[in-house]
């Protein structure tokens, strides 16, 4: 039987229903792979293991047989293949619990297996949003809040540019990149181009 850890939420990825006016153009996580390769270092952990093994096959040359040496050098492969299987259950669990979120008023992210959070980003707080496209069509659009708003880097990690301080909030590895680009910039546009409307004295007025 299975069981849905978000089943309360009234919309999926969403602390609340959205309010009229506002719909959902976009949703979608993180692609489990490429969140492995990125975020995880998979690559760079599995050379790590791969040298070892090299230096360990070479160093027992001087005493040993060749078919010994490769023997000998195996328990660093075996070691590279669980750490490996470790990294992409990270990463699956990770990508499991979140849900980005992009609506025609705001960027939305469902972050954190052990602490779920959810950001509310709207477009008027969204300086930028820069796009890095992978070959295989999965790529990270990292967004620049404007204003006093700060984000604690390790909290939202592994959704946010790397190596970028103060954090960056970034909807990370995610497919077909290039399209949810677009939408949220055109989402973006409407949005701040859109005059925002305040009653004073009873009367309406339109302030840009």
């Amino acid at each position: 039987m299975t069981h849905d850890d978000f089943a309360i939420e009234p919309v999926r990825g969403l602390p609340e229903r959205p309010p009229e006016g506002e719909h959902i153009l976009w949703q979608g996580k993180p692609d489990t792979w490429a969140l492995t390769r990125s975020a995880l270092a998979f690559w760079w952990v599995m050379g790590y293991f791969a040298a070892l093994a090299l230096w360990r096959f070479l160093a027992a040359l001087d005493f040993m047989s060749v078919g010994q040496a490769i023997g000998s050098a195996v328990p660093f492969l075996i070691l590279a293949v669980i750490v490996g299987c470790l990294l992409y259950l990270t990463a699956w669990v990770q990508a499991r619990a979140t849900v980005y979120t992009v609506t025609n008023k705001r960027v939305a992210m469902r972050v954190g297996a052990a602490l779920t959070i959810t950001l509310n980003l709207p477009y008027r707080q969204i300086g930028s949003a820069d796009l890095d496209l992978r070959k295989d069509r999965t790529g990270t659009i990292a967004l620049t809040t404007t204003g006093d708003v700060n984000f604690a880097y390790l909290v939202l990690w592994p959704h946010v540019r790397p190596w970028r301080f103060p954090a960056r909030p970034a909807l990370r590895c995610i497919p077909d990149a290039e399209r949810v680009a677009r939408i949220l910039a055109e989402a973006a546009e409407a949005r701040v181009s859109m005059p925002q409307v305040g009653r004073i004295a009873g009367t309406t007025v339109a302030a840009e």
